[in-house]
């Protein structure tokens, strides 16, 4: 709870948009090795040891509010991405930024996640998977190694959807993430011509399952130990 109101109250002008935990490394756990990375509306982004109660590091990255943030799956990067759509890749050892992707330039990040796997599944060399995923139903898939500097483009994909209705300003959002129980498949939900969850196959290349929904999605979580997924529906105008 103290480090929750630090984090909150450390700017008073400005305000956290997204948190992450940092990975820990198989076998420890320990509260003093915990940290938080979070994003602020100022574009930057701030790191927190949970033992200490006090942010480590500030780096500065973006040049509007973050909407998204995730550590890499060794926890020697940081993913984020703004509202101009703009991802950063930095490292927060350092607090340089290594890389900045704009291939979702224009349209708020909404997700960004990461996950382990092997340079042969999917005939690219690198050690995870991460995926980025924008307001404007756009995802990108990729492929990096970051202690080789290498991060290629495995996939993008486009998901269509109806006019937006006279008198609304805002959709659900897009959003994605990978499949704990189907290696090589990602989950989509958001504004379309269904309301359904998606399942990609990254090697098929081609949606493989759809799961009808009642309302339109806007939340999404999948359940790492067993086939359930969690689904947030809001208003009545998404009904």
């Amino acid at each position: 709870a103290v480090l929750c109101s630090q984090v909150s109250t450390l700017t008073p002008l400005q305000s956290c948009q997204c948190l992450a935990w940092k990975p820990q490394p198989i076998g420890t756990g320990l509260a003093e090795s915990q940290h938080v990375v979070a994003g602020y509306s100022d574009g930057t982004i701030r790191v927190f040891s949970i033992s200490r109660t006090e942010m480590e590091l500030k780096m500065h990255p973006h040049a509007v509010a973050l909407t998204a943030v995730a550590y890499s799956t060794d926890g020697e990067i940081v993913l984020s991405g703004g509202k101009d759509g703009l991802v950063a890749v930095s490292n927060p050892r350092t607090g340089m930024t290594v890389r900045i992707l704009s291939d979702h330039k224009g349209s708020p990040i909404t997700v960004i996640q990461c996950t382990r796997k092997q340079y042969y599944d999917f005939g690219v060399e690198g050690s995870e998977l991460w995926l980025a995923t924008s307001s404007d139903r756009r995802v990108s898939i990729w492929a990096s190694d970051w202690l080789k500097d290498k991060c290629e483009l495995l996939d993008w994909l486009s998901f269509p959807a109806p006019a937006v209705p006279e008198g609304l300003s805002s959709v659900p959002p897009s959003l994605a993430a990978f499949c704990p129980w189907e290696h090589g498949t990602l989950v989509y939900v958001g504004f379309g011509l269904q309301k359904e969850a998606l399942f990609y196959s990254l090697r098929k290349k081609q949606v493989v399952e759809r799961i009808s929904l009642p309302y339109f999605a806007m939340s999404l979580s999948l359940c790492p130990a067993a086939r359930f997924l969690a689904v947030g529906f809001g208003g009545k105008y998404w009904r």
